[in-house]
């Protein structure tokens, strides 16, 4: 029983009255250092493919990209994470590891142009393999060990071209161990891995895969992505990454899973990343489109539901929105 007075003693409005002090007291504070914003990066010059499912976001050629980062970084969002369309792609993604690679070109025009923004580059093969698949197909699966041997190697070119930091968002066991030491042997000890660590097999990915190209040729990633039903097994996912080297642990996707947030917050005490995915944003556009709900308010308060179940950095399509927002 609380020992706490009752009514009328206490009365809980009295604290809502005041927008001033609701401001005050507010528990969980937005704010644009809390962003980042993905990006999509292809081939060609003075390229803006529109997004259909996505609105107002786009395919950028690095010309069009570099400019889209300055009016990020002047709006206040300084992180970005970048994503990308090859001119070609073949069956185990060793296209994404030349120093010439898309992302690669990308990180090093970006970095000259704005040398304090922030760049994370995802690090995963299924933008750049020809079946869509995540990693190199032995007898008709992902073979976890072939594919973590690309992706090392795709986060030292990027290191080499400037990169703030690798996020690897493929889900294999044992990668981010592996991408630790190639990166330190090459001399990258100072970039942080950002782990994909629960990365959930989701529906809500649609979206996202029209706009990197990457939807899967055949199957699923239900044997490598998690089990939406599975929270535990999380914990322990993120346990592993954090043992082998992961300096930032990420949730994804984050409104069906602020559970796992939560959980990774105070289990682990560790920076916490969540990624509001592709179609997460999609249904709050077309809800809004169609005047079934306030856009902007239903945006902040999902995204402010994120952080306040745990996420130190909110990875999300509505950055610019929010911006303003804050801004004005």
């Amino acid at each position: 029983m609380s020992t706490r007075p009752l009514f009328p003693t206490t009365r809980m409005r009295r604290l809502r009255y005041n927008s001033n002090l609701r401001d005050m007291i507010a528990e969980t504070t937005l704010s644009t250092n809390d962003l980042v914003m993905p990006l999509f990066v292809c081939p060609g010059e003075n390229v803006t493919n529109p997004i259909s499912s996505m609105p107002g976001n786009a395919q950028m050629s690095v010309d069009v990209l570099v400019e889209k980062c300055k009016e990020l970084y002047f709006m206040g969002v300084k992180s970005v994470l970048l994503f990308g369309i090859p001119e070609h792609k073949d069956l185990d993604g060793t296209c994404a590891t030349q120093d010439h690679s898309i992302v690669q070109r990308a990180v090093r025009a970006i970095k000259e142009v704005l040398p304090n923004i922030y760049i994370i580059a995802d690090i995963c093969n299924c933008e750049y393999t020809s079946h869509g698949h995540c990693g190199t197909i032995i007898d008709g699966d992902v073979d976890n060990d072939l594919t973590i041997e690309t992706l090392c190697k795709q986060a030292v070119s990027l290191a080499k071209a400037g990169v703030d930091m690798v996020a690897p968002s493929d889900m294999m066991d044992g990668r981010i161990g592996e991408m630790r030491k190639s990166l330190d042997r090459n001399g990258y000890y100072k970039t942080p891995i950002m782990s994909y660590s629960a990365k959930y097999a989701s529906g809500f990915y649609g979206p996202f895969r029209e706009a990197a190209e990457s939807a899967p040729k055949f199957g699923n990633r239900a044997t490598y992505q998690m089990d939406p039903r599975n929270s535990d097994e999380a914990v322990r996912e993120i346990e592993m990454d954090i043992a082998e080297g992961a300096d930032i642990v990420m949730v994804k996707p984050a409104l069906s899973y602020l559970d796992v947030i939560y959980r990774a917050k105070h289990e682990f005490n560790m920076p916490v990343a969540a990624y509001n995915v592709s179609g997460e944003f999609s249904m709050v556009h077309a809800a809004a489109e169609k005047d079934w709900i306030d856009g902007e308010r239903v945006m902040l308060e999902i995204l402010t539901s994120i952080k306040r179940a745990g996420a130190d950095i909110i990875i999300t399509y509505h950055a610019p929105e929010v911006a303003k927002l804050l801004k004005n």
